[in-house]
């Protein structure tokens, strides 16, 4: 199941494309599955847009969580994983501006530096056309936090920071995180570019670089990062075109080349990517078109592995159900698993572990 040239195109039988069926814990690369917290015993009615760092002893995973998406109550909730068994989760950071003004908390993103605390990014604002990014810093892996503050104003707007994916550290100490925007026009639909922010201050100031597309070919967001030996980048994102789109870069992310389609389907929904230590890049996405034949949308979440960024093949389908499995976040810990999150059905996060020597 190889995806190259003429891949990403659906069969005669409609969205049923050629894909492995489910797979199990514990066959395989699959070494794990656990939900953060039990249905039963959420803490709010709806959650999305996890992410994952690694932490002493463990991970931390964060998402938003409230009423549901866009509503004032959402928040950004925080568990760690320790000994196996995820902590019961906690609210870290809320949109309260004042006595009677609260807006929504959007999409988290977690990031270790080499040195230094412990960063969560994320979005404060009524929608993702005039929300800002915001961010904390933890010394403890997660257990208390530093104030919140903004990340203040860019040559675009409101500095965002990581719109979605996690950022990575360049050997001078950069943090390179990919970004995006929605802009409104009226009459028309929202215009999606990438760009990325940079620091290396730990937040304190930044640089824009960007945007890399131009909106009209491809309405791209949420980017993630793969690196390559000699300083060679990849992004690949989301779009409302139907495909992952990529964009390179020979010189760490300073300049772009520009956008174009890869053969992997997208139905509009975000995805992830790490670059694995053995220079190995895995994908998790949903291998679906967004409308059409069962499996569609955001009902099929998969994971797909390439050598070079540009042929891959897909290893394994995590999820394949009625219902939505989607926002994955996925990084390496320094033991050498995998491990992914991801909304389950908007109620709860699952927690998924792989094996990377396994997965072939």
């Amino acid at each position: 199941m190889l995806f190259a040239s003429c891949q990403g195109r659906k069969d005669t039988r409609g969205n049923k494309f050629e894909v492995p069926g489910q797979a199990e814990p514990g066959k395989g690369g699959y070494v794990s599955a656990a939900f953060i917290y039990p249905l039963e015993k959420r803490p709010t009615p709806q959650c999305h847009a996890s992410t994952m760092a690694e932490i002493d002893g463990g991970l931390i995973a964060a998402w938003f969580g409230g009423s549901h998406e866009k509503n004032p109550d959402v928040g950004i909730w925080t568990s760690i994983y320790q000994q196996g068994n995820w902590s019961e989760p906690s609210e870290v950071a809320d949109g309260i501006q004042s006595d009677t003004l609260r807006y929504p908390c959007w999409n988290p993103v977690l990031f270790q530096p080499v040195s230094g605390p412990l960063i969560l990014f994320y979005k404060v604002g009524p929608d993702p056309q005039e929300w800002w990014g915001m961010m904390k810093t933890s010394s403890d892996g997660g257990r208390t936090w530093s104030r919140a503050w903004k990340l203040g104003m860019g040559p675009l707007g409101h500095l965002i920071g990581p719109v979605k994916n996690k950022p990575v550290h360049l050997e001078d100490g950069t943090i390179l995180c990919p970004s995006s925007t929605e802009i409104s026009e009226p009459g028309k639909d929202d215009i999606w570019r990438i760009h990325f922010e940079l620091t290396k201050d730990l937040g304190k100031t930044w640089q824009v670089i960007g945007p890399v597309n131009d909106g009209k070919d491809f309405d791209a967001i949420q980017p993630s990062i793969l690196v390559y030996p000699g300083g060679k980048m990849q992004v690949l994102c989301r779009t409302r075109q139907g495909v992952i789109s990529q964009s390179w870069s020979g010189d760490q992310g300073r300049t772009w080349s520009e956008m174009t389609a890869t053969f992997l389907p997208n139905p509009n929904a975000g995805t992830d990517a790490v670059t694995l230590k053995d220079k190995r890049q895995l994908l998790v996405y949903n291998h679906t078109w967004q409308k059409g034949d069962f499996p569609s949308g955001r009902n099929m979440l998969n994971v797909a592995i390439s050598d070079n960024g540009t042929d891959w093949k897909v290893l394994m389908t995590l999820e394949r159900a009625d219902g939505e499995f989607s926002y994955p976040a996925v990084i390496q810990a320094s033991d050498g698993l995998v491990h992914i999150s991801y909304t389950y059905l908007r109620r709860t996060i699952k927690h998924v572990v792989l094996d990377p020597e396994k997965l072939n």
